[in-house]
């Protein structure tokens, strides 16, 4: 068996054989460990993942601990140990230094601590290793020490039945699975179907931005569910929990986040719930926080060409449009959706930009070919025009070019009482036109009953 034990980030800061419940970063880090094998486990401050069935699937032994190192790296994990047994890679995993947390930029520079042995060498190197290496004998060390022990090997050299009667069977037991000698049992984790995670805080947080920080941390969390589910989140909410000796009145706050699109990019929605934070206004201080993510949907991944490609750097048009949208406010980032009318005043309606994803890869529309001749450029109301005879007028008389182009219609939307062409009935000829000095203009004659007129409707460059 090959066991492959990782030291999560926030183990660096806890003392070792912590038997508190895992941190956000140390499940993430165990969720994200499943697609290498599903025999993942958490251990004190440690995640262990069995490998030795899956070496095939990637490729080797060399293959999968190098992508293992170089990817834990990006998930925050401080060190990496390799062995035979579950237990003595927990022990080589002590024996690394902590270091401190990397910055974000320089995560991926230096790879991460690791240490290996093989089964050749397991004995050799466990009784070699300091007595605080294992759980079970760094809780006896002050009477090992004692005794004269320093060492595993040392320990392990004392009389089993003495042993047993003074220090009870665990430590016989755990020695006997560390060196390979009694197979190990642990419960492994499995995925949930929802995903909800909880952070309390160890103060109380006065202003909303501070939330931020704790999002953080359940925000990788979320990311390396959605990778194991193969998902991408589309709704996302945010709960804190208010001071219950300071919070008088006020409930419990709740934020929600909505994208056009499922996503994975888990420094979007940073973004983006940060730009919600910045306009939130906290009733109370909170001591707690949870994210909540009730609805994804299936995400393909990106398949990986053999052929060098364009690295596209930033953000994407639609996650830039979701910001500004948040900074803004939804009412003034929009754009234009295409109706089945007729009518130029209702070819077209304005929407918030972030309710819908921008598709590039969507093919245009087909246009009917009447409607290529109409100019790109319409006037928010028609102008009416003089007239000279029978001619229109526009900075000198207008020679029709092109037309009639007739219209008739929104006569399913006519009022009663309308005699006369409004907003809703449409009655016209349309005729492109040339101005001796305006160029070239798109104009109407208006056919309703009353007075014919004519106006001018668009312009083209």
């Amino acid at each position: 068996m090959l066991w492959i034990a990782l030291r999560a980030p926030a183990s660096a800061s806890s003392p070792p054989h912590d038997a508190a419940d895992p941190a956000p970063e140390q499940l993430a880090l165990a969720w994200w460990a499943l697609q290498f094998s599903p025999r993942v486990c958490m251990v004190e401050e440690a995640v262990l993942l069995e490998v030795q069935d899956s070496l095939r699937l990637f490729g080797g032994q060399r293959a999968l601990l190098q992508r293992v190192r170089s990817e834990a790296t990006q998930q925050g994990a401080s060190a990496l140990a390799v062995a035979p047994t579950a237990l003595a890679a927990l022990a080589l995993l002590r024996t690394l230094p902590v270091k401190e947390a990397a910055a974000e930029d320089e995560a991926h520079a230096e790879p991460i601590p690791a240490k290996s042995c093989t089964l050749a060498a397991l004995q050799r190197t466990l009784d070699a290793l300091s007595i605080a290496a294992l759980s079970v004998t760094h809780v006896h060390a002050p009477t090992l020490q004692r005794l004269g022990c320093r060492r595993l090997g040392q320990v392990r050299a004392l009389p089993r039945g003495g042993v047993s009667r003074r220090f009870g069977a665990a430590l016989l037991e755990a020695l006997d699975r560390a060196y390979g000698q009694r197979p190990d049992a642990f419960e492994w984790i499995a995925l949930p179907e929802t995903f909800s995670a909880r952070l309390e805080f160890m103060g109380r947080i006065e202003v909303a931005e501070g939330l931020l920080f704790g999002a953080r941390r359940l925000l990788v969390q979320l990311g390396a569910w959605l990778l194991a589910r193969q998902r991408g989140v589309v709704a996302l909410t945010l709960h804190w929990e208010h001071d219950l000796v300071r919070r008088g009145d006020a409930c419990n706050g709740s934020l929600h986040i909505r994208t056009a699109e499922a996503t994975r990019d888990m420094a979007h929605l940073t973004r983006l719930l940060g730009e919600h934070l910045a306009r939130t206004t906290l009733s109370a201080p909170v001591v707690a926080i949870r994210l909540e993510a009730p609805q994804t949907e299936a995400l393909a991944t990106q398949s990986i060409s053999l052929l060098p490609e364009e690295r596209r750097e930033g953000e994407t048009l639609q996650q830039f449009i979701e910001r500004v949208s948040v900074r803004l406010g939804a009412e003034r980032v929009l754009r234009g959706q295409l109706i089945a009318d007729h009518r130029p005043q209702h070819m077209q309606r304005w929407l918030p930009a972030a309710t819908a994803p921008v598709s590039p890869r969507k093919s245009k529309p087909k246009l009917p070919s009447h409607l290529r001749l109409h100019p790109p450029w319409l006037l928010r109301e028609p102008l009416r025009l003089a007239v000279q005879g029978e001619r229109p007028i526009y900075q000198g008389a207008l020679t029709l070019l092109a037309g009639p182009e007739r219209l008739e219609a929104g006569w399913w939307s006519l009022l009663s009482s309308a005699e006369a062409e409004g907003e809703e009935l449409a009655l016209r000829d349309y005729y492109v036109a040339q101005s001796p000095h305006a160029g070239l203009l798109w104009v109407y004659r208006r056919r309703s009953a009353g007075e014919p007129a004519w106006f001018l409707q668009g312009a083209y460059g």
